[in-house]
């Protein structure tokens, strides 16, 4: 079907420690930086912290998209998503004909490949925290299998993408209800990318104190109302269990958009608040997205330092 060579695009904290494990698995992968195109080709040691604190250090091979004339294997996507317009015509130059797998955040990220026509494209969705520590050095904790499904392929090749992506230490998983799967994850990461970067706080915060966990159920709870009106059916109790579960095997981990308004770049809050906001909107159910909104538009004016009140 496809080679066996698995690219990564996005060398963010994500991509390098997938590279890792895919390595460490006896698996060929190659990082690509996405947004760089010098032609560049380097080798570079980039060393994971895994739950049992052990360390794993592997060579990375790490290019740039000019450096690829052809894909000709499975390509993940690890870089975040508001790239990803820019990113689709990009790949269009070197065909698409070949299975691209989402690992973002967010809602309606994969609209612009499917308009670009890509012919095979599928969705997953990461239960997982990953936190740089050091250069090229970070810490990982995975919180259940990563579910991957169906935008635009079949089961046959589903199956034989989550074999060549699976490893111990990152686990993928075949799902048939990932549109579902989607919503629920969006919802707890509007939570923790709304919360914890204005309370400047790791992840933990949910499940060590009562009032950050009421203001979650506020949360959830509007969101829940928004995904039922779309036709979604999702439960905000489940939501709140998976997102202590996630709080609680991720204490002491910083949720990305705090990582990235520390590091003055660019945040993921247009495909997650702004999204949620858009889709009420559209269903004339915006009273239900309010707070969801207020919270966005903090996030923005956070995350830009030169913004003036």
């Amino acid at each position: 079907m496809y080679s066996s060579t698995i690219y990564i695009i996005g060398a963010g904290a994500i991509g390098k420690a997938l590279a890792v494990f895919l390595l460490h698995a006896g698996k060929n992968a190659v990082l690509v930086r996405g947004s760089v195109n010098d032609g560049t080709s380097k080798i570079q040691d980039i060393t994971i912290e895994i739950a049992d604190g052990n360390l794993l250090t592997y060579s990375v091979q790490t290019v740039t998209l000019d450096c690829i004339d052809q894909f000709e294997g499975i390509v993940l996507l690890t870089n975040k998503a508001f790239g990803n317009a820019a990113l689709a015509g990009q790949l269009c130059n070197k065909g698409t004909d070949y299975p691209l797998v989402l690992m973002q955040n967010g809602l309606g990220i994969e609209a612009t490949f499917i308009e670009h026509g890509f012919k095979f494209v599928y969705r997953s969705v990461l239960f997982v925290t990953c936190q740089e520590m050091g250069e090229n050095m970070f810490r990982f904790r995975p919180v259940k299998e990563s579910p991957v499904g169906i935008t635009k392929g079949s089961n046959e090749e589903l199956e034989l993408l989550v074999d060549r992506m699976n490893t111990a230490l990152f686990p993928f998983s075949p799902s048939h209800d990932i549109r579902t799967i989607v919503w629920e994850k969006t919802i707890m990461n509007t939570v923790f990318n709304s919360v914890c970067p204005l309370l400047a706080i790791d992840n933990g915060i949910f499940y060590r104190s009562e009032k950050a966990l009421q203001l979650a159920r506020r949360l959830i709870n509007s969101c829940v109302q928004i995904a039922q009106k779309a036709g979604i059916t999702i439960y905000a109790e489940k939501i709140e269990d998976g997102l202590l579960k996630i709080s609680r095997a991720s204490d002491g981990q910083l949720i990305s958009t705090l990582q990235d308004i520390l590091h003055d770049r660019l945040t993921e809050i247009d495909h997650l608040n702004f999204e949620l906001v858009r889709i009420a909107t559209s269903l004339g159910i915006q009273e239900q997205a309010k707070e969801i909104l207020l919270l966005g538009e903090l996030i923005k004016l956070k995350s830009n330092k030169h913004h003036t009140i």
